[in-house]
C-alpha cells in the first residue's frame, strides 16, 4: 500500500533524527494512511479508498461529495 492519501494527496515528508549529541541522520515522516470502505450516497455504492486520518475526519464532517467527484474522474 502506498503511503499517499488518495483524497488530499498527503505523502511522506523528510527530516532528521537528532541525537543527544546533536548528530543528524535522515528519516521519513509517514502519514497515517488507512484503507477504508465508505458508502457514497451519490453513487449508491461502497468505495474503498486509502486516505489519511485527517481526510477521514473531514469526510465525516463535510460528506462524501468529494469522493464521488474523484471516482467519476477515474482518480480512485
Amino acid at each position: 500500500m502506498s503511503k499517499r492519501c488518495e483524497v488530499s494527496g498527503v505523502g511522506p515528508m523528510t527530516g532528521h533524527n537528532v541525537s543527544h549529541a546533536n548528530n543528524r541522520t535522515p528519516r521519513r515522516f509517514l502519514p497515517n494512511v488507512q484503507a477504508k470502505r465508505i458508502w457514497v450516497q451519490e453513487l449508491k455504492r461502497y468505495v474503498t479508498v486509502h486516505l489519511s486520518a485527517r481526510s477521514l475526519k473531514s469526510i465525516s464532517k463535510n460528506g462524501t461529495a468529494g469522493i464521488a467527484k474523484l471516482v467519476r474522474e477515474g482518480k480512485i
